[in-house]
């Protein structure tokens, strides 16, 4: 299964100023596989250890001799390691802090050798205030697969081409092509064992299963890494999740999780799901002017989840209705889609924010900026592309604004149309 982080490997591998490599992610987003793919590849050898349950680990990382530690470790592993020549994978580190310390050591001490590490976010932030290799490691992160990678597992590779071809003519002509996938891509999303169930068999019980299976799996984690004070009010917004996107107005109220919920009561267990990469956080900006980041707002913000497909099976939205008919456009006032659009900005290194002015009678679903400039984005799920809010703030601002929707391409002077399954494309040409 292609994943664009490999190219990014590839380029940790061969860089000049390489340090240990800490891949991060959620659970079940591929981190393993993405690290055993890139040594088998690019390697002589690998010699991979799992962290979890390994007992013996205790007689490896009890100091930072690293000369000792290469050589336990291939004795663990069974391969002999060689400078440049061995990736070396510490698989789920979190389970031992020590490991994960160590990495200060091979890289002040022992940089010839490559090692990368994996392992829960939950976990990680655990340890990030103690015995975490500040500034000795390298860092990438890895997200559920983007509509882009999706096309590539599905063995879509020319429709990927085309859409990147800039031929608006020809993505056109496949528009009833492309708009069918997304509606795949809508109802499995990202989460590469759930993909590939999909590609295996098309069952769609199957893949509920698994995708229930992955849920219930992160209700596990938060009872191993969630501190027990904690736990019950990151249950209940994670719990909450659906029904505050399904709400016309986006923005996250305290007050749907209980009567009088306040920040203060839940701000620090919304930080956990963050830290955990379970959650995307998108917070408002008060202008819509660079730099953004001078004029977020942190008290007011939107709560997503980190895959489309489970936010689907997390609602108990049916397959039918994803794949048959246009309610999955139609239902949920648009969550569906914000969520979609969210992803693939996310999958990009792009931060949205959202936007609505004091009065609250304006409200941009995103904005984002690219190389200095600020951009208004509207999601419509529908193929009605109207928007009040969109033209009353291009009035008081002079920017290009962007709608996603289901509609063709379409530009004006200071608005373009771009159809649901070009964002991806599109936003890395601007």
């Amino acid at each position: 299964m292609k994943r664009f982080i490999y190219d990014e490997l590839v380029k940790w591998k061969h860089s000049t100023s390489r340090k240990p490599l800490i891949l991060n992610g959620a659970r079940q987003v591929g981190k393993t596989y993405i690290l055993k793919e890139f040594g088998k590849k690019e390697y002589e050898s690998v010699a991979y250890i799992s962290c979890d349950n390994n007992p013996a680990l205790k007689n490896v990382f009890f100091d930072f001799d690293i000369k000792r530690i290469i050589r336990d470790l291939s004795a663990l592993s069974d391969t002999n390691i060689l400078p440049g020549k061995t990736l070396i994978i510490l698989d789920e580190i979190q389970e031992f802090p020590l490991a994960l310390t160590s990495l200060k050591y091979f890289c002040e001490n022992a940089p010839e050798y490559h090692i990368a590490v994996a392992g829960s976010l939950l976990g990680l932030h655990v340890h990030a205030g103690s015995g975490y290799p500040v500034g000795k490691v390298d860092k990438l992160e890895i997200y559920p697969l983007s509509f882009e990678e999706f096309l590539l597992a599905l063995g879509k590779d020319r429709l990927l081409e085309v859409m990147r071809e800039d031929d608006l003519e020809k993505t056109r002509s496949l528009d009833t092509m492309f708009v069918n996938i997304l509606r795949e891509y809508y109802l499995v999303g990202g989460m590469p064992e759930v993909v590939q169930t999909y590609i295996t068999n098309k069952d769609v019980t199957a893949l509920r299963d698994i995708q229930e299976k992955i849920l219930y799996g992160y209700h596990e984690d938060f009872s191993k890494h969630v501190p027990k004070t904690l736990l019950p009010k990151v249950t209940m917004v994670w719990n909450s999740l659906c029904a505050q996107l399904s709400k016309e107005n986006k923005k996250f109220k305290y007050s749907e999780l209980k009567k009088g919920g306040r920040a203060k009561e839940f701000e620090d267990a919304i930080e956990w799901l963050v830290n955990a990469g379970l959650v995307y956080k998108v917070n408002k900006v008060a202008r819509m002017d660079h730099p953004l980041s001078f004029y977020e707002d942190h008290s007011s913000f939107k709560l997503f989840m980190l895959d489309l497909g489970l936010y689907g099976a997390k609602a108990k939205s049916s397959p039918s209705e994803v794949l048959i008919g246009n309610n999955v456009f139609k239902e949920y006032k648009g969550a569906f889609t914000e969520q979609y659009v969210l992803e693939q900005m996310i999958s990009l290194g792009i931060k949205p924010y959202y936007y609505t002015n004091r009065n609250s009678t304006q409200e941009i679903d995103f904005v984002i900026e690219k190389d200095g400039k600020v951009y208004p984005i509207e999601v419509k799920a529908e193929g009605n592309i109207n928007s009040n809010s969109l033209r009353s703030v291009m009035k008081d601002n002079d920017l290009i604004a962007y709608k996603f929707s289901m509609l063709p391409y379409q530009k004006s002077e200071r608005i373009i149309n771009v159809p649901l399954y070009l964002i991806s494309s599109f936003l890395l040409d601007k």
